[in-house]
């Protein structure tokens, strides 16, 4: 089925394929970061992953990424991954590459890491990206970008009840209430990074950090971020990823 730009059994290509904006991944033919779908292997529960720059991993190397630290940690033998992070995305995009991936990958657990809720997706002849200083975005405001991340999460759950898929929700960096959802609160990507603890004995997390953990673009959040991002939601969500 396709109508415009949404379609369930055709992933659009990501703008990760434009190597001289993006620099140099290993991407598939589609410009995702992970393997190719066709022919798609069988054999596995396909777990997609959604979300922007930061999980895509702009500025980091294979195996440096969140995602990659998650499924260091995961069942291998019943899992497989496929990371549909784009740069620049807003929660529309992931929303629509969701849609997408149904009749193509499957998926039955899906990670959300939300972008910022400012962005939109604006479907024109080409489908472009609004961050919050586009000027379309200039009559947007807290409510508006609120509301417009709920139809996406609600888009998103229902997409999972209709599949009979899980769906597990964490943040970038600002998080937002998800009551009656699978949601990760505690940190974002953004705030995971330095850890600290309260107990004097953990003398570990309790060092003074003066120089932030960057990419290497200077940046994006830096290896040490996602590490323990990737930890962190293994624990909160290991139950759920079987």
């Amino acid at each position: 089925m396709k109508y415009g730009f949404f379609a369930d059994d055709q992933i659009p290509d990501s703008i990760a394929l434009d190597k001289s904006q993006y620099g140099e991944y290993k991407v598939n033919s589609h410009g995702y970061r992970c393997p190719e779908w066709d022919p798609l292997p069988d054999g596995k529960k396909n777990v997609v992953i959604l979300g922007c720059s930061h999980t895509f991993g702009i500025g980091l190397d294979d195996g440096e990424v969140w995602v990659d630290q998650l499924y260091r940690l995961v069942d291998k033998n019943r899992l497989r991954f496929w990371n549909l992070a784009v740069p620049g995305a807003s929660a529309d995009l992931c929303t629509r590459i969701l849609y997408a991936s149904e009749k193509v990958l499957f998926p039955k657990i899906i990670i959300v890491c939300w972008p910022a809720f400012s962005r939109r997706e604006r479907l024109d002849k080409h489908p472009k990206n609004l961050t919050n200083a586009a000027p379309e975005l200039a009559l947007e405001n807290n409510t508006t970008d609120s509301n417009n991340f709920l139809k996406n999460v609600f888009l998103v759950e229902k997409f999972a009840e209709k599949n009979g898929a899980k769906v597990l929700h964490c943040f970038a960096d600002d998080k937002h209430k998800l009551p009656n959802a699978d949601v990760y609160t505690i940190e974002t990507l953004k705030t995971v990074w330095p850890e600290w603890s309260k107990d004097r004995s953990k003398q570990s997390k309790r060092q003074h950090i003066s120089k932030p953990s960057l990419a290497k673009d200077g940046i994006h959040y830096g290896v040490e971020h996602h590490n323990a991002f990737g930890k962190q939601i293994y624990y909160a969500f290991r139950t759920k990823l079987k």
